[in-house]
């Protein structure tokens, strides 16, 4: 990023000592502001430059990082696919399992003259949701954002490009396993906001009267501890980077994207790098504190065959 930081330098990057602004500097007023969430003005002040001067760089490094660093957030290729779901299959012994998919809010605040009904969510905060799809090393491998809070999970899940790919057969569409007559195909795990499909697992449900068979609770037990492979995941994101976890000041609803993809591409930057976060760092025990899960009862006969045919798997 250092030559994107160079070739155009913004209008007024001067500290107050005269001095023009080093790239190490501009990176450190970008990742101080992306990561603690405090104010343009306190983030100048820490590092001797005004608020606009702080807005230009943060904005630059993120269309630098864009740029850049998407090789850090792709779908896995073959060989990286194969890595993952041996990882699934040894913590988890789930066979064939491709990532776990969660969503959460990210919160804003509108002005006025721009507030709506579909950025007002169930919990009657402004906020743009970030669905993500995490490997079994809590590296996000597809996101999407950019839509209203106001809308469900299973809603946000028919609008991404994930949903059409998947459904069309253009992804997780690789090797199925066979064990005895039950055919496994590839697949992610989800909770139960999520409807069942051939390719997204979600738990059994245990408020029936007869609950869940033996089969189906270890179903529930294995694939509830996958699953929370996410809602770690976003809880990392959102601990690391703070910004995404503030409500932030009228945020512009198409930088909004930016900020979050530019945040998700430093959290698999870290992990890339074999970073971690220290452990006296305090995260939120959800990522989403405050919002209850809206069950979708949406169901697939394939997919509750599938699910089926995992459960019958797990059992032996």
């Amino acid at each position: 990023m250092r030559e994107d930081l160079i070739s155009r330098p913004p209008s007024g990057l001067i500290n107050i000592e005269g001095r023009l602004l080093s790239v190490e500097k501009q990176v450190a007023i970008a990742l101080r502001r992306l990561a603690s969430g405090e104010s343009q003005v306190s983030v100048g002040a820490a590092f001797g430059v005004g608020q606009s001067t702080v807005s230009q760089v943060t904005w630059r490094f993120i269309e630098a990082l864009e740029e850049r660093a998407k090789h850090h957030l792709n779908w896995p290729d073959f060989n990286q696919m194969q890595e993952i779901k041996l990882g699934f299959e040894a913590s988890y012994g789930l066979p064939n399992c491709c990532g776990a998919i969660d969503a959460t809010h990210i919160m804003m605040t509108l002005p006025a003259v721009q507030t709506s009904d579909d950025w007002c969510d169930q919990e009657k905060n402004y906020s743009m949701l970030l669905q993500g799809i995490v490997d079994h090393e809590m590296r996000f491998i597809d996101i999407m954002t950019g839509l209203p809070g106001g809308m469900s999970v299973s809603r946000l899940l028919k609008c991404s490009a994930f949903f059409k790919l998947s459904e069309n057969g253009e992804r997780l569409n690789g090797n199925v396993k066979a064990f005895g007559g039950d055919v496994i195909r590839e697949y992610v795990v989800g909770g139960c906001s999520y409807p069942l499909l051939p390719w997204l697992m979600t738990p059994y449900e245990t408020n029936g009267a007869n609950g869940v068979s033996v089969p189906q609770s270890t179903f529930n037990h294995k694939h509830g501890a996958a699953k929370l492979l996410a809602v770690r995941a976003f809880s990392l994101l959102k601990g690391s980077w703070r910004i995404l976890s503030k409500v932030m000041w009228r945020p512009d609803k198409r930088k909004l994207p930016s900020i979050i993809l530019t945040c998700c591409l430093l959290h698999n930057i870290i992990i890339d790098c074999g970073d971690t976060l220290q452990q006296d760092v305090a995260l939120s025990g959800h990522h989403d504190s405050g919002y209850q899960e809206q069950c979708c009862k949406q169901v697939d006969p394939l997919g509750r065959t599938m699910r089926d045919n995992l459960a019958n798997h797990l059992r032996q």
